[in-house]
């Protein structure tokens, strides 16, 4: 088969790495090379790294409280106030700075929950097929129709705004895609001989599934774990700029609502944190992308034909 070929050759290099500390290194550069070769794969790692640094140390890059009164009323950007003051003085700088942690952690926290739901959904589906196989993708369909945005609306404006709301919402939303991956990359991987080699010596199913087939399929999941950060952090915001994010915790999304009213007098109140949206989603989905060309030979050569 097509795919068995590219995972009996994995699974074999990861058998020789696995014997000599050399080759493992030696295969670490070469995997290293083949990445950073890619001009998408660069930007996005760049852009993202970025973003992170400045979530990591929001408190040395800013050290301003976003939330103190830093100035007069409107001050437009200048040597003292790096991207202006906002209509209570507020330095925008030191907003948009911390404001990059809420947006983070929900992107980050939403897609590492449908990572591992989606995966344990998708790799037990796939693996014990059966009764069991239509019943999780049944539950999986009926997830999928779900309008996650309106539903996140809906959840955060009867229970009200917070992170831990919008979080379980978004995850309890988003996993049905990487099920899907997973189920796709398990039912190729478990009739492989390698599988069923080990289930002839004795080796239990979960342990089986746990060892030798999600190893084998993990890659693309990771990759599309990657891109639903951007989307996480794009309904933040949209949540936070309807009024329905935690008015207690700075975000994005936050600065966008507080600026709705003061476009025309104060343009930098919603240009920055906005241009931050678009170059956060931007990184993450340049570096989603490259990770799935990377570990997807097929996307990689489509790509070059067309």
């Amino acid at each position: 088969m097509a795919l068995e070929r590219p995972v009996a050759e994995h699974r074999d290099a990861a058998a020789v790495r696995s014997s000599t500390g050399r080759y493992r290194a030696t295969d670490l550069r070469d995997s290293w090379r083949r990445f950073a070769s890619s001009p998408v794969a660069v930007v996005g790692l760049v852009l993202t790294a970025v973003f992170v640094l400045v979530a990591a140390f929001a408190s040395l890059i800013a050290p301003t409280d976003p939330f103190s009164f830093a100035g007069s009323p409107f001050e437009p950007p200048s040597g003292r106030h790096w991207l202006g003051t906002d209509d209570l003085g507020r330095d925008v700088f030191a907003g948009v700075v911390h404001g990059a942690r809420t947006s983070l952690f929900v992107g980050v926290a939403v897609a590492g929950a449908s990572l591992v739901i989606g995966t344990l959904v998708g790799g037990v589906s796939g693996f014990a097929g059966g009764k069991i196989d239509d019943l999780l993708m049944r539950l999986t369909e009926l997830s999928q129709v779900l309008p996650r945005f309106f539903l996140a609306l809906t959840v955060v404006a009867l229970f009200g705004p917070g992170l831990t709301n919008m979080v379980l919402v978004l995850a309890l939303t988003s996993w049905e895609l990487t099920a899907r991956v997973a189920r796709s990359g398990v039912l190729a991987v478990k009739e492989l001989g390698y599988v069923t080699a080990a289930e002839a010596l004795g080796s239990s199913p979960w342990r089986n599934l746990r060892a030798h087939v999600l190893p084998n399929t993990i890659a693309p999941v990771v990759a599309l774990a990657s891109l639903q950060v951007g989307g996480a952090i794009l309904i933040e915001a949209s949540l936070s700029f309807l009024g329905l994010g935690d008015p207690n915790v700075i975000s994005w999304g936050y600065l966008l609502n507080n600026a709705q009213s003061f476009v025309r007098r104060a343009w930098w109140m919603s240009v920055f944190p906005g241009l931050a949206i678009a170059v956060a989603v931007l990184g993450v989905n340049l570096l989603g992308d490259a990770l799935n060309d990377f570990w997807n030979p097929r996307s990689r050569s489509s790509r070059a034909v067309g």
